[in-house]
């Protein structure tokens, strides 16, 4: 299975995206497809989907290469397959040695993001009578070792083993991008239209994603209550929420009248329930598509200087807000994170000048004992 490659796919149906992956005939690769299809009913993001078709597909190219079967694998060969990947593809062959200087091809973080993928795939093929669910997976003993933090319900389960990767590779997190206060204030200025300042204004003032932004509708903003709720719906645009609950975030007064001034300036008495709408171009009226905003950060790149990503906003509104001192469970609760946990692995963190801030606060460069 030396010639397999991902393939976009649209159900005739409901015309919801998916991912594919089909061989050198243009078949699908039947035990990926079924899982694949098992990810989209479950209602992941298209994106979702495709990262785990590019994670399964050098999966079974790598089995290919090694005459391996799926369902027949061992902890051995994942071992193999990590290597595999870190080797640069053109040399992947094992003909040629690789001097230890040579730059891995794939991060730290990308094999484990694909070993990932491997364990869930087992995992559900386990269902399908293939018993390897526990390939990618070991088990602690209660009690073993470990770091000092506990999960949420910790003492109903405490005496049970916990489920471990067997294989993790060690790397490096980083830390989320963020935007100065003169970078935001330069992009909103380099806005054109009131439509385009106020998505930027409305991403960095209440730290949702751009697929929520582009699914919101007018009903969604409550003026009077200075508030926009955030659903998860079907959008035309393709536009999706990650969170399954609503949540309504609080916004600033100067968002409200912004939003006002959109309306009456630019939207008019344009019929359609979209907040962001294609005010300019063809199809007039059409809701904003992704493809459109990431035309409009290209130029604003150019026109700026600044190389940012609309992402970029939800990091830097959620930095200033833990930087302001808002309780890290509000914060989460903002951002629609199922798991407070995640809002911590993630933002969780003191910059640099954050940790220098702090230490000049409390007096720690001067008035000291000891002169250096």
């Amino acid at each position: 299975m030396r010639d397999l490659f991902v393939q976009r796919v649209l159900s005739p149906v409901d015309a919801v995206e998916s991912w594919t992956v089909l061989d050198g005939y243009g078949a699908p690769v039947t035990p990926i497809e079924r899982y694949l299809a098992y990810l989209t009913q479950i209602e992941r993001s298209p994106n979702t989907v495709k990262a785990y078709a590019h994670d399964l597909k050098d999966w079974f190219v790598f089995l290919g290469a090694q005459n391996l079967d799926w369902r027949e694998v061992r902890l051995e060969n994942v071992a193999e397959f990590v290597a595999w990947l870190r080797r640069p593809p053109q040399l992947r062959d094992g003909t040629v040695p690789i001097l230890p200087s040579v730059e891995h091809h794939c991060t730290e973080s990308t094999v484990n993001r694909k070993l990932s993928a491997l364990s869930a795939f087992y995992q559900h093929a386990a269902r399908h009578g293939v018993d390897l669910g526990e390939l990618l997976r070991t088990w602690q003993p209660a009690g073993g070792r470990g770091s000092g933090w506990k999960p949420f319900l910790h003492h109903i389960s405490k005496g049970k083993p916990q489920a471990r990767r067997a294989i993790v590779l060690s790397a490096q997190s980083k830390l989320p991008r963020v935007l100065s206060a003169a970078e935001v204030q330069t992009i909103l200025d380099a806005c054109d239209h009131l439509r385009d300042r106020f998505l930027f204004a409305v991403l960095f003032d209440t730290g949702m994603r751009i697929g929520e932004a582009l699914g919101l509708r007018h009903e969604d903003i409550a003026a009077a209550e200075s508030q926009i709720t955030v659903q998860r719906r079907v959008n035309d645009n393709g536009a999706r929420s990650k969170s399954c609950a609503p949540r309504t975030v609080p916004v600033s007064a100067e968002l409200v009248r912004l939003y006002a001034d959109y309306l009456h300036l630019e939207y008019d008495d344009l019929d359609s329930d979209y907040v962001f709408v294609n005010l300019w171009g063809r199809p007039h009226g059409h809701p904003l598509t992704y493809t459109a905003v990431y035309d409009l950060v290209k130029r604003l790149r150019r026109r700026t200087g600044i190389d940012f990503d609309p992402h970029w906003y939800r990091h830097t509104a959620t930095t200033r807000m833990l930087r302001d001192g808002v309780p890290i469970e509000v914060v989460s609760k903002l951002l629609g994170h199922a798991d407070i946990t995640t809002t911590a692995a993630v933002y969780g963190h003191l910059s640099a000048e954050d940790a220098r801030k702090a230490l000049e606060e409390a007096g720690w460069f001067t008035g000291r004992e000891v002169r250096l």
